[in-house]
């Protein structure tokens, strides 16, 4: 009879689930952190005069979720420690450029389109999760021409041109 039963898996070491309970109660206590949960789409009240249609769509897609107050709050982004990266990462997004309040100086607009061009933006980190984020070079070529049109650019004109 013994032959026929099952063979019982080994146990885990003590120290093994302790750590794993530390880790769980540690995620149920950061849960209690007040930051990072607390998401705040204002009003938009001027966007830029977008040259086209296309140079908007391409900044819906791309940069709308960090800089504008047209954020869409996935899940995770309220889950810390998640939730306080999304949290902070749109707060230092929007101030340093927010399509949703262009009736203030947005500092940082003429070296949106240098910043795209170079694909520092969007970051790498948010187009993993979110995919159709995504520039193929054709898309991030023209939505660097729309962005200069739109924006301006900080680029030095070259001279004779």
């Amino acid at each position: 009879m013994a032959e026929n039963a099952a063979p019982v898996p080994p146990r885990r070491p003590r120290w093994v689930r302790r750590i794993l309970l530390g880790l769980l109660a540690v995620f149920a206590l950061i849960q209690a952190v007040p930051y990072g949960r607390h998401h705040v789409n204002p009003p938009v009240v001027k966007e830029p005069a977008w040259n086209s249609p296309a140079t908007r769509a391409f900044a819906v897609r791309a940069c709308f979720d960090c800089h504008s107050n047209e954020c869409r709050w996935p899940w995770y982004s309220h889950i810390a420690p998640a939730s306080w990266f999304v949290q902070s990462h749109v707060e230092e997004a929007r101030e340093e450029l927010n399509f949703s309040e262009f009736q203030k100086t947005q500092k940082h607009a003429r070296k949106a389109a240098e910043e795209v061009e170079e694909g520092e933006m969007p970051l790498t980190s948010y187009v993993l999760i979110h995919r159709d984020a995504k520039l193929t070079d054709a898309e991030r070529a023209e939505f660097v021409k729309g962005l200069k049109a739109t924006l301006g650019s900080d680029e030095k004109e070259e001279k004779g041109k």
